[in-house]
């Protein structure tokens, strides 16, 4: 019964957080585009595994309460917090980045705050390096696998083989909202809550489970740590500063 009633809860405040841009991608491809950037990491310099620990066994309380919430969440299919998972899962399309600049209050884009664009995609690199060894060692099945029911996103052959924790883009929401904090110190309670809302989108979607994206906000908030002590990461950041303190465009359609 408590359980339930904590599961129906946290829908109730994930279903109101969010609610969908004006203009939901139709692209949701989560893969980088033709790009020449890199990361600023040359290697990965986290142990994830370790930091994180294992995913809760499929039996425990928190396995079940994981499953649970994917079950009952199926039922926010079409709604507005599901077109918002939806654009949230674009990460190189503009979606993702067009709920932070709304957040901001500046467009971030390649030719406005191309510091702050570059940097935010370099660091959706860097992501796939600290975050996959972590992904690899404990191989989490997907919580879509095994069933039919809705997700927010077609479902793929990788699905079946690239582990659910922990979750990459719920890693990357949290990480931008940190690092987009740091530039602009004003806007910060919107950024985090963004951030936030980004990796429940995760689970909203059913492509993760909630304990992955907490593991996500975890290891990304770890890799900024790390992150600073990259100097071209240092310089980016230095620049993004200064672009969005003298950016004149604000987002549209927010």
């Amino acid at each position: 019964m408590l359980r339930s009633l904590l599961t129906a809860a946290a829908i109730c405040a994930l279903t109101a957080c969010a609610s969908a841009s004006s203009d939901t991608p139709d692209d949701v491809s989560m893969g980088p585009r033709d790009t020449q950037l890199t990361g600023y990491l040359a290697a990965n310099p986290l142990d994830g595994k370790t930091i994180l620990g294992p995913p809760p066994a499929p039996d425990s309380a928190h396995g079940r309460a994981d499953r649970a919430l994917f079950d009952e969440t199926r039922a926010l299919e079409g709604t507005a917090r599901w077109k918002t998972a939806i654009q949230d899962n674009d990460l190189w399309g503009g979606g993702a980045i067009k709920r932070f600049s709304c957040a901001l209050g500046v467009d971030i884009n390649a030719t406005q705050t191309p510091a702050a664009w570059r940097m935010l995609h370099r660091m959706e690199l860097d992501v796939r390096t600290v975050g996959t060894p972590a992904k690899d060692a404990y191989g989490r099945l997907r919580p879509l696998i095994g069933n039919d029911k809705p997700v927010c996103v077609p479902r793929e052959d990788w699905m079946k083989t690239n582990s659910s924790y922990p979750s990459g883009h719920a890693m990357t929401a949290w990480s931008w909202a940190l690092v987009l904090s740091e530039a602009a110190p004003a806007r910060a309670d919107a950024l985090l809550t963004v951030g936030r809302e980004s990796g429940e989108s995760r689970m909203i979607c059913g492509v993760h489970f909630i304990s992955d994206v907490e593991a996500g906000r975890t290891l990304g908030a770890a890799m900024v740590a790390r992150l600073h002590a990259e100097p071209a990461f240092a310089a980016d950041l230095a620049r993004a500063k200064r672009e969005v303190a003298a950016a004149k465009t604000k987002p549209q359609g927010c």
